[in-house]
This record gives C-alpha cells, structure tokens and sequence, in this order.
C-alpha cells in the first residue's frame, strides 16, 4: 500500500473530493485526520470511514481553529506525512453584485485558510513529506460569476509554486490538484436555481474534450499520486485533471 503508516491532514474532508481522498488514503495504509466545519457532515463522513478517522471539527477561516485541528493530530499521532488543503466554496456573484464581505469571505475561506492549513501544519510535517492543495480549471479561462473564487485560486496556485521552494529543503513537496467540471455537491453550492445550473453544466459539458462531468473518484486517485512517493521528485507543479476542458 502506497501510504502504510503514514498520517494525513484533510481539510474540506466532509464530501466530494475530499471526502474519496480521506477514503483512498485510509484503504491506501494512512491514518485520516479530517476536518470539516460542520458536525453533522462530520460525523456522516466518519462513519463512511469506518469510524477510524480523527475528526475534528474546524472552520479554516479561524486561524485558532487550524492551530486546535493541528495540535489534536499531534497529541494523537505526533506528526503529519500528507495534508491535503482541499477546503473551499463560493457562490456565483457577476460584477456588480460584488461586495466587500463577500470578497473578505472568499479569501478567508478559499485563500488565507489554505495558507495558514500549510503554515500551522508545517513544523510538524515529517521530512519528505507531501501538501497538495486545490486549485481550480479557473485559474486559466474567465467564467463569468466567479471572479473572486478565480483570482483565490490563482493565488493558491502561486503559493503551490513559492511554499514549495520555501520548504524543498525539508524535502518537503507541495503541489496542486486542478479539477475541472466534477460532480460534487461543490456545484449545488453556489448559489444558482436547479435549472439555470442545468445550463451551465450542459454548456461546460460542451467544452469538456472527453464530453463528461468528471468523478471525484478520478480526483482522488490523481491526489493519491501526488500525495504517495510515486511523485517523490515532483514539487511545485499543479495537475491538470480537467478531461481536456483547458487542454484544447
């Protein structure tokens, strides 16, 4: 097994990719710690894990909060060898629609918690061990709506690029995860009517090479890789797993 007593810190662990990430980790040898923000989503994730997870309730825009999820492992396992930062939501806003908050939230949620998950949890990453963290097909092509989610993810990408020569010399590697259109419940977050999201998925579906919404599944092998020594001299990268929607 590709991950046999190794510990992982997931973030946004509660459903969808991260979830199929956490469940892949623990069938892969790791133990799981996961954190979400809200109880009842936790506990329904624990149980899909068997019950042999570390749960930890925590919200990520609370520096506080991280520093408790990261102590609670520590006391528990004295180290990390993976994290995956995969937390993060918004919901469609166009231009004018715009506010303050609604920025603040947005970074807090899908830039700065992403951040300081890598700074609270790096003194006690093992040496050469892995972060991946979740970027977005957005960082390339403009959708309409979602201009604030697009420059958070451009800048976690940027960090993939600057955190990653910051802790090589622990032989500590960081890396992204791209997804492209995936069927999570990420989609029915964000805010749009049940048919209006039908028409955007049709027309994303369009743009997509291989014609398909992708599987979280699929996501969560590709994190494996990234997380697992068979990316062992890969650091700074992002993985593009998009079915081609950027690609051509």
């Amino acid at each position: 097994m590709k991950l046999t007593n190794k510990v992982a810190f997931v973030t946004g662990g509660t459903s969808g990719i991260g979830l199929e990430a956490a469940k892949l980790f623990q069938a892969e040898g790791a133990q799981v710690v996961l954190v979400g923000s809200t109880e009842d989503r936790l506990t329904a994730a624990g149980q899909v894990l068997g019950g042999r997870a570390l749960l930890v309730r925590a919200d990520i825009r609370k520096v506080a909060d991280i520093e408790r999820a990261v102590e609670k492992t520590r006391a528990r396992f004295g180290r990390i060898d993976v994290v995956f930062a995969n937390a993060g939501a918004t919901t469609v806003a166009p231009l004018d629609a715009v506010t303050e908050d609604y920025v603040a939230e947005n970074i807090a949620l899908n830039f700065t918690g992403t951040f300081f998950t890598i700074q609270k949890t790096a003194p006690i990453i093992a040496d050469g061990g892995s972060i991946i963290v979740t970027t977005s097909f957005l960082n390339t092509i403009g959708y309409p709506g979602l201009s604030i989610l697009a420059a958070t993810k451009a800048a976690t990408r940027s960090l993939v690029r600057t955190l990653g020569a910051e802790l090589a010399p622990r032989g500590i590697r960081v890396n992204a995860i791209s997804p492209g259109a995936i069927s999570t419940p990420f989609y029915s977050k964000i805010g749009l009517p049940e048919d209006v999201l039908a028409e955007v998925a049709a027309g994303i579906t369009q743009k997509v090479g291989l014609k398909r919404f992708g599987d979280a599944a699929e996501l969560a092998k590709a994190v494996l890789f990234l997380a697992s020594d068979d990316s062992s001299y890969t650091t700074g990268a992002e993985l593009v797993v998009d079915g081609g929607l950027t690609q051509f």
